[in-house]
């Protein structure tokens, strides 16, 4: 539970940082929190807002770029965000920690089977071979408390490795995970897209081990909205969620122009997102944006088992109406 109490110590001096740094907000404007990869959605209606009649006429957004979600979640549960890319692990800390009443309203992207899977890589010259040949060692992870720990925490205990005792973890972002490792400052990392297919295209490194793993269909971030925003602002919540599923389908329907937008988010190179951006070795992604709650529960019941969070229902966080898709 140490990250919830981190989680807890962080969020007033963030929210003040936030609220410092912005204006006033006018009535129909939407504080959102969004980081990267992976949010092809979002970032169509960032970067392609003339697609999306209703983005500065019924409703505006005022948009924050994040390190990862346990920073926006923060944010949210001190008022000083209205909807954000999240974790299902950090939205949970939310509730433990910081009291956080949220909807989840859509979903961005999910391991399927045979797709990418989220993993640690180390040199091919590493004599670590095994995961539990992890004891001892400097393990990279992109934020400490972050979604991806609670799969990573059931592989090592299933290979006799304490997470908490038998290794040194620190956080590395998806962004210089490859150069923490090139360099010698962690042992393994983990590795996501677009680093991952960055990294195996240089050569030198080797996959230990994925997160599929640990368990299927693994979600990795959704998007949740505060209750009390939800209930006081309903049809403006819906015009979002109806934007979100519209910005699924069009990054879905045109893949040239999503490499375009991807591009001009992460400034990855276009020859790099096209080995994998929507292709059969990419995260999975719902035509609609539709959340798998069955999936979500699942990875709540993983975290409980683990000991990093109490047994939380993922019912809690349904809206009845407000959900994607939504036309």
């Amino acid at each position: 539970m140490r990250a919830v109490s981190r989680w807890m110590l962080a969020t007033g001096a963030l929210a003040a940082m936030i609220s410092g740094a912005s204006p006033t907000w006018a009535q129909q404007t939407i504080r959102v929190g969004w980081t990267i990869p992976a949010e092809e959605s979002k970032y169509w209606m960032m970067r392609r807002p003339a697609e999306f009649p209703d983005i500065g006429k019924t409703y505006n957004i005022e948009w924050t770029q994040f390190q990862g979600t346990a920073p926006m979640t923060q944010a949210l549960a001190a008022g000083a965000l209205d909807c954000a890319t999240q974790a299902p692990l950090s939205l949970a800390n939310g509730v433990v920690g910081g009291n956080l009443k949220a909807y989840i309203v859509a979903q961005h992207v999910f391991e399927k089977p045979g797709g990418f899977s989220v993993y640690w890589a180390v040199m091919d010259d590493s004599p670590i071979k095994t995961i539990a040949d992890l004891k001892g060692k400097t393990v990279g992870i992109s934020v400490i408390g972050g979604g991806t720990q609670g799969p990573f925490n059931l592989l090592l205990k299933q290979n006799g490795v304490d997470p908490a005792k038998d290794i040194k973890l620190v956080e590395v972002g998806f962004a210089v995970s490859e150069d923490a490792l090139r360099q010698g400052r962690v042992d393994a990392v983990n590795m996501n897209q677009p680093f991952a297919a960055r990294a195996e295209a240089k050569g030198g490194t080797r996959k230990l081990f994925s997160l599929s793993q640990a368990m299927p269909n693994i979600v990795h971030i959704l998007e949740a909205c505060r209750a009390d925003f939800v209930d006081k602002n309903p049809e403006l919540v819906k015009a979002y969620v109806r934007d979100i599923t519209s910005g699924m389908k069009k990054a879905l329907a045109n893949r040239e122009e999503t490499l375009k937008v991807v591009n001009e988010v992460l400034k990855a190179p276009l020859p790099v997102l096209e080995t994998y951006l929507l292709k059969d070795n990419d995260f999975g992604r719902d035509p609609g944006a539709a959340p798998n709650f069955p999936a979500i529960q699942k990875m709540l019941d993983i975290y409980a088992e683990t000991g990093m969070l109490p047994k939380l229902d993922v019912a809690q966080f349904k809206h009845p109406t407000i959900v994607a898709p939504l036309q």
